[in-house]
């Protein structure tokens, strides 16, 4: 198809730049101190990604059994993992990332007789506490791997753990208390004396005092840095304030207390109701002062069902501000419930990980939320590019509607994410209007909403909110369309909207009086009602797409009816009294698919409509007199999203085999495909200057696809003259008769047919010298090259020898070659050759161990003497048979002469028999 001005390149490579993917499905998470690395747990496997760039580091071998609790050192060299196999896996964590699966240094089987569903490690890195269903608690060296305490006695699963080393920055001689606190579902938190093992105490396994004052599960501990104050939350919704060097008074008595003549009990100093289950809790610190000198300094936060972190003054047991996201209804409580919460008190942030696997960090200082990563996203149904900052920066973000009520925008740039309320159904489609600031979403609670960026003073705005809806459907809402042009004197105002339902009826709105941003002071007050100005019954079955034209001319649906049709728009703007007016007028109908329509879409700068559907095709209409004037083939199931990029001369296609394609629209052929799903893509979005391409699918995976047709050329280009040089080389040996370069460069190149030019060649050349004579292969220097050539070399040059093998007109120099290296080199050479290229293969492609480095080689050499044996015992009957057959000549012409040659000396026919040595 013509196109204006010069004519454009094809793009013809687009690669996977990158892939936002399920993050955390289930399990146990653990931070790193300073906020820059995760690990979070995906199916049966722990994944460390990089918080800062969003980049995957590494992914830890698992033993296929689920992850039951886990935790990173403070230094964050190592991570320990307990599985329900039962095993604890130690493993150390890679400076850098890497494409292959760490594997465990040390692994321990059976650590426990029950799951392990705590664990936590010291301050120092030394030391490693886990706690079991039936509990039991251990402590573990972690570098010599061996335990070091074992304690009984607790009533239950152990639900909580805590080290407590105090470090008192005024106090000059270091103190001399290791304890452990732990606490179980028989409500007691009992505390534990490390050294006394090591001085061989008999009652040491015993606690030193048990506290009694939870009725529920503690879930949470933790302990000032100075040792003296401990703090607990439980499921009982009530958070204790413990004095460990408290007096024994007889009132609120911590219960069993052996201390041993240390003259310290630990009592109860206050009980604080928070009103909710409480999962986490932990004592913050303000600024550089520590808050231990009394309880009424001590500020604490606490996380639990409401899925709200608060911070709370013990002074007077209230709470000073709120950390939440965005307020949710009931119905949503059980998913938002937050069930673990971890203080990094070096960048003061908050991090709490809720029941629906996303992950939050909230940022002290501001109060604010910093950073959101969503850890699954379910199906993913629909895509489109945002541009809250534009005209500064284009496509910064991108929504992705999920099998949810709750829509997902990402930016583009790494792995934050917000996530946006409103719909009380799963939403079904998106779509943006012109300049990418607003964008619809239609959902199964037959409504849509616009959304706009939230006005701020950052450069790059995280926060949207809803602005308008739009309600009047009598059925769920599966396609949107907004006017693809600006108002007069705005860039980005979008003036109407279409929308379509499976009521089978299209509704035009009109959105000229919707803001471009959201004022958040304004949450509260009732959002914009859209109006609108026309229904139309457009289809006998559900509408699954629309599309308005360029110009904002012609609106296009594509329905279950395996229709396409084509109406024409006429809409007026507001102006003075007179309200705006729109309507549709229906100019054709696309008729040719036999299944379903799933997606249309018109061409960018031709007048041209690209259909898509059940039927594996798509189809390119004539909007003239609406006939298909081509019909792209290629894909094996539902065509579900197309789209025109490179000015109409391609198109880019999803479909339900997993599979993105892009098309040439001139040749009909498909130029390239992207397979990086496992399920249908139903989400295809392609930026604003076609560089990249987002697929989203069914397997909950979104794919980045980047342009790299030019960087494809250059390296195309660069290949193209080292093989040019190469084969100028190859020439230059041959007739340089420096046959160890030529076979070593044509091993190089890998280009088997140069070799057997070469071979043949040999052959055919008379003997140079009298040295030749006795030579394997008829040439010294080719002897020498076969007697020293490198182990994957020749394993590379039998692979040839083998594929020779088989063809009657190369079968001559395949066995000639095969008896040469078989005479010129010994068995072990030729199982070492084989050994190495499977190291080689081995260290190139994964880069893991070489366990079976030496069976593989043997198992590749074992299938080449498999494949040669058949071929080569065929030619030596092959030659048998004509050594037979001469002799029957020479009978035959002895007969012949009839004694004519009685007493003369007779010339034999003489028979090559070199083909059949092997």
């Amino acid at each position: 198809m013509a196109s204006t001005g010069s004519k454009p390149r094809l793009k013809t490579v687009y690669k996977n730049k990158r892939s936002i993917g399920s993050l955390h499905t289930c399990g146990s998470v653990a931070v790193s101190a300073d906020g820059s690395r995760l690990v979070t747990c995906v199916a049966e496997e722990a994944v460390l990604t990089n918080l800062l760039t969003g980049e995957e580091i590494c992914r830890f071998a698992g033993d296929t059994q689920s992850i039951n609790s886990l935790c990173l050192t403070p230094s964050a060299s190592q991570l320990i993992i307990f599985t329900s196999a039962p095993s604890l896996r130690v493993y150390d964590i890679p400076t850098s990332a890497t494409k292959n699966k760490i594997h465990p240094i040390r692994v321990t089987a059976r650590p426990h007789d029950a799951p392990v569903h705590v664990c936590t490690i010291d301050p120092s890195s030394t030391y490693l506490a886990s706690g079991s269903a039936d509990g039991v608690v251990k402590v573990w060296d972690i570098k010599r791997g061996y335990i070091t305490h074992v304690f009984k006695g607790h009533g239950g699963i152990v639900s909580a753990l805590k080290f407590n080393f105090p470090r008192d920055p005024s106090v000059v001689a270091p103190q001399n208390i290791l304890q452990l606190i732990t606490a179980s579902v028989d409500t007691r938190i009992r505390i534990f004396d490390l050294k006394a093992i090591a001085s061989k105490d008999q009652g040491a396994l015993r606690p030193i005092a048990v506290l009694e004052g939870h009725v529920s599960v503690p879930r949470g501990l933790d302990v000032t840095p100075d040792g003296k104050w401990l703090i607990s939350g439980g499921r009982d919704s009530v958070v204790l304030v413990w004095n460990l060097h408290g007096k024994s008074t007889g009132a609120k008595s911590a219960g069993n207390a052996k201390g041993k003549g240390k003259g310290n009990t630990p009592t109860l100093a206050q009980t604080i109701p928070v009103m909710e289950r409480v999962e986490a809790v932990g004592l913050l610190q303000d600024g550089h002062s520590v808050p231990s000198s009394s309880a009424t300094q001590l500020r604490f936060y606490t996380a639990g069902e409401k899925g709200i972190i608060r911070i709370w003054d013990a002074k007077d047991s209230s709470v000073l501000y709120s950390l939440s996201q965005v307020p949710h209804t009931e119905d949503q409580e059980e998913q938002r419930q937050i069930v673990e919460a971890f203080y990094l008190p070096s960048i003061s942030t908050i991090v709490s990980v809720h029941a629906d696997q996303n992950i939050l960090f909230y940022d002290l200082n501001t109060r604010k939320l910093s950073r959101q990563l969503i850890g699954f996203n379910d199906e993913i149904v629909d895509a489109v590019f945002l541009s809250p900052n534009a005209p500064k920066s284009v496509d910064s973000h991108i929504a992705f509607a999920t099998n949810s009520s709750l829509i997902r925008i990402y930016s583009t740039a790494g792995l934050d994410a917000r996530l946006l309320t409103g719909h009380t159904d799963i939403v079904l489609s998106l779509d943006r209007g012109a300049g990418g600031k607003l964008f619809a979403s239609g959902s199964k609670d037959r409504s849509v909403r616009l959304w706009a960026p939230a006005t701020g003073d950052d450069d790059m705005p995280t926060e949207w909110g809803c602005v308008a809806v739009c309600e009047g459907h009598a059925e769920s809402i599966g396609a949107i369309a907004m006017s693809r042009t600006s108002a007069e004197g705005s860039s980005m105002s979008v003036q109407f909207m279409f929308s379509g339902s499976q009521d089978r009826t299209i509704k035009m709105w009109y959105t000229g009086d919707v803001p471009l941003a959201f004022d958040a002071s304004q949450q509260n007050q009732n959002t914009l009602k859209c109006k609108s100005l026309t229904t139309h019954k457009a289809h006998e079955k559900d509408i699954n797409s629309l599309d308005v034209a360029p110009n904002d001319r012609f609106l296009a649906s594509g329905s279950q009816d395996r229709t396409a049709k084509v109406y024409e728009i006429d809409f007026s703007r507001a102006t003075g009294d007179r309200p705006a007016h729109g309507e549709i007028k229906l100019l054709g109908t696309c008729k040719g698919h036999k299944r379903g329509v799933w997606t249309v879409k018109f061409g960018r700068t031709e007048r041209v409509l690209a259909t898509g559907s059940g039927d594996k095709t798509v189809k390119l209409w004539n909007l003239e007199d609406f006939t298909c004037v081509k019909t792209f083939e290629g894909h094996t199931n539902s065509v579900l999203r197309v789209d025109f990029i490179n000015h109409g001369m391609q198109l880019v296609t999803s479909a339900s085999d997993g599979l993105v394609k892009l098309w040439s629209v001139r040749e009909e052929e498909c130029i390239a495909t992207m397979d990086n799903h496992e399920d249908k893509v139903w989400a295809l979005a392609v930026s604003t200057d076609e560089r990249t391409i987002v697929s989203a699918a069914a397997d909950s995976v979104a794919t980045f696809w980047e342009d790299c047709t030019e960087e494809q050329e250059r390296e195309n280009e660069t290949k193209r003259a080292d093989l040019v040089l190469r084969e100028q080389d190859f020439m230059n040996y041959l007739s340089l008769h420096d046959y160890r370069r030529a076979i070593q460069l044509a091993l190089a190149m890998q280009q088997p047919g140069r070799l057997l030019s070469l071979f043949k060649g040999i052959r055919a050349t008379p003997l140079e010298s009298a040295g030749d004579v006795s030579s394997v292969t008829g040439s010294n220097a080719v002897d020498e090259v076969l007697r020293t050539l490198g182990g994957s070399d020749l394993a590379r040059l039998l692979r040839y020898v083998r594929d020779w093998n088989p063809n009657a007109k190369t079968s001559g120099v395949a066995q000639g070659v095969l008896f040469a290296v078989l005479k010129l080199r010994s068995v072990d050479d030729v199982i070492a050759a084989f050994t190495e290229e499977a190291h080689e293969g081995i260290l190139q492609s994964s880069g893991e161990e070489n366990v079976r480095t030496a069976t593989s080689g043997n198992t590749a050499l074992k299938e080449l003497i498999d494949a040669m044996i058949p071929y080569t015992e065929r030619h030596l009957s092959r030659m048998d048979r004509l050594v037979q057959d001469s002799f029957v000549v020479d009978y035959i012409l002895s007969e012949m002469d009839d004694g004519m040659f009685d007493g003369q000396e007779i010339d034999t026919m003489d028979v090559d028999l070199t083909e059949g040595n092997s």
